[in-house]
């Protein structure tokens, strides 16, 4: 199975979420901004960074870039893509997920191990975790503050598309604790902890964060499988 991560001018985490799509199983295949061709991946990963160095604002730019109105298409036809942090902002400017992230409420950049609470399992990107369980990732971000208006906010509750919340200290302010949302069909997937930086024992704080990688393996075969078998 194919992951594909894309480099945006600025990105900084898609050499590390290329590792850990290797780690879980995947062959990481590398995307460029400028590339509408996403090379028949089984799944994407938006990495963190600064895309296109945040100007206007963070993910304001990338949202128009080549290799996302490809990437727009294929989410909205089912493929399996996740945002981390300026991933998430991406995916939020681009409309595949609601809501914003804004700058943290404190107006300090945020660099700490931050445990998490997985609300929702029912995603391609969360379907290996247990409802309830707590996991410890990396945060790291200065707007980071997931924001929406009220009623986006109950609709995100009572269809179960919050798939993480901030425990034991919330680090941007983010509303409801929220760490973590999904659409509607559980396929696109935005975080702003950072899961590719829990894959090793020898640089992260836990292995917690390859959960995420390891989950969209186990949603494709699945699919494939289900494929298979009604053909």
């Amino acid at each position: 199975m194919r992951i594909g991560v894309v480099t945006f001018p600025g990105s900084l985490d898609d050499g590390d979420a290329a590792r850990a799509a290797r780690i879980a199983g995947a062959e990481a295949v590398r995307l460029w901004h400028g590339d509408p061709d996403l090379h028949g991946v089984d799944a994407v990963v938006l990495p963190g960074g600064f895309s296109y160095g945040d100007y206007l604002r963070c993910g304001a730019i990338a949202r128009f870039a080549p290799v996302m109105e490809s990437i727009i298409d294929a989410a909205r036809g089912g493929l399996p893509v996740l945002g981390i942090c300026n991933g998430f902002q991406v995916l939020c400017e681009a409309h595949l997920l609601p809501g914003a992230l804004t700058r943290n409420q404190h107006l300090h950049f945020r660099n700490r191990d931050q445990w998490l609470k997985v609300e929702s399992t029912n995603t391609a990107w969360t379907n290996g975790f247990t409802a309830g369980q707590e996991i410890l990732i990396p945060v790291k971000n200065g707007e980071g503050c997931f924001v929406a208006d009220t009623k986006t906010l109950d609709a995100l509750e009572a269809e179960g598309r919050v798939i993480a919340r901030y425990i034991k200290g919330n680090p941007n302010g983010s509303q409801r604790d929220i760490a973590g949302i999904t659409n509607e069909a559980g396929n696109v997937v935005g975080i702003m902890p950072h899961p590719e930086h829990a894959v090793e024992a020898l640089t992260g704080p836990s292995l917690d964060g390859l959960g995420f990688f390891t989950s969209v393996l186990r949603s494709l075969a699945k699919d494939g499988q289900l494929a298979g078998g009604q053909q």
